[in-house]
């Protein structure tokens, strides 16, 4: 799910606190699109309690070493899955395609994945790294140091509209409260660097 914003300073905020807890539900969504239930015939009053049957919170997604060949079909993998992100969405009232999960896997598979939440890992991984680079200099310097960096500039930035800078400086101090987790495996960063340019185009495009 994509969140719309006009400032790309706070997309890079939202994107902080955001890209792992996003891409951590895919595993858990896709098992339960998977094993869903047929709805239980009984009367509403004795249904559980909505409190009950709300979701569990999202674990942490895995953390794992990035290779080159991964990164290299993430990339070439986008064009596929923009293609598939570009259907024309159902008429309201409209069921939505059942075999969307389907094609997902199918574009992950062809390009090397065990399936879609396989590529969702792997894709939050690089979105980790990412959100630590400095865009102007193109190095790694932590999520929590380039977040404070944006702050500074929307701060001292006179052009911004009041209620724009409102809402980013809003959304960094968010997520500098809830930074994403350490990086586990140092050597994605050196191979994320590699593809820094490829990559940050990438999350354009997305945006």
């Amino acid at each position: 799910m994509r969140i719309a914003v006009r400032s790309p300073i706070a997309a890079l905020a939202l994107a902080a606190t955001c890209l792992l807890g996003a891409m951590a539900l895919s595993d858990a969504a896709f098992a339960q699109a998977k094993q869903q239930p047929a709805p239980a015939k009984q009367a509403p009053a004795k249904q559980a309690p909505a409190k009950e049957a709300a979701p569990a919170p999202a674990p942490e997604a895995k953390q794992v070493a990035l290779t080159e060949k991964q990164i290299e079909s993430v990339l070439a993998s986008q064009k596929d899955f923009d293609a598939l992100g570009d259907q024309d969405a159902p008429k309201p009232g409209a069921k939505g395609a059942p075999n969307m999960l389907g094609k997902l896997d199918e574009v992950a598979k062809k390009y090397g994945f065990a399936n879609y939440a396989d590529y969702a890992i792997v894709q939050s991984n690089i979105d980790l790294v990412m959100s630590g680079f400095d865009p102007k200099t193109k190095t790694y310097v932590g999520p929590e140091a380039v977040l404070k960096q944006q702050l500074a500039e929307i701060q001292a930035d006179k052009k911004m509209p009041a209620a724009e800078k409102k809402e980013a400086l809003a959304e960094i101090n968010a997520a500098l409260k809830s930074p994403p987790p350490a990086l586990e495996y140092k050597a994605n960063i050196e191979l994320v660097g590699k593809y820094y340019d490829k990559l940050a185009a990438m999350m354009k495009d997305d945006e």
